[in-house]
């Protein structure tokens, strides 16, 4: 599914700065959702390719609302980061590389998976699959959407910032995805 290749020297000396700097800010308590985007979630992509002029990044007051009603439940809300892939061409579909969903550091990384998942779904009336990521900044929980009736999704393990060994499995994930 993904190919993780070696990262070099310098990138590890770059995840072990966003590792000091996570453990900074968790020592001093709750890491509010935007300080994740800001502090963490921004320089893992930078490190892994994402600002590239062949991908597009939507922030979330750029993406549209989102609002689905599933019997008793209605979620309603924005993704926060979104990664697509530009072509040359202009075109009405885009293709959708990584979707983001943060939450602050209090709370558990799996809880943004619902808005995640629903965000996702539309994507997959366009493309086969999409990758997806929730985290609180230090636990990172990726997912990949397949179509499907209904549409399938798997998990991987989940990845923590603040060790060594996860830290750099984390930044090659996000390399092979920026890479797809």
């Amino acid at each position: 599914m993904l190919s993780l290749e070696n990262i070099t020297e310098f990138e590890q000396q770059e995840l072990q700065v966003i590792r000091n700097i996570f453990r900074e800010y968790y020592s001093e308590g709750k890491i509010s959702e935007g300080q994740i985007k800001f502090l963490f979630l921004a320089p893992l992509m930078k490190l892994a390719g994402f600002y590239h002029s062949s991908i597009k990044i939507t922030l979330e007051e750029n993406i549209a609302n989102i609002s689905v009603e599933d019997e008793d439940t209605n979620i309603k809300g924005r993704m926060d980061i979104l990664g697509v892939s530009k072509t040359q061409e202009r075109i009405v579909t885009t293709l959708w590389i990584l979707v983001i969903e943060s939450k602050n550091s209090s709370f558990n990384a799996l809880e943004g998976l619902p808005q995640l998942l629903t965000y996702t779904y539309k994507s997959l009336e366009n493309q086969t699959s999409v990758w997806g990521v929730t985290t609180n900044g230090m636990d990172y929980q990726f997912v990949y959407l397949q179509q499907g009736n209904p549409p399938i999704y798997q998990l991987l393990p989940k990845l923590d910032i603040t060790r060594s060994e996860s830290s750099i499995e984390l930044l090659q994930v996000f390399k092979s995805i920026c890479q797809l």
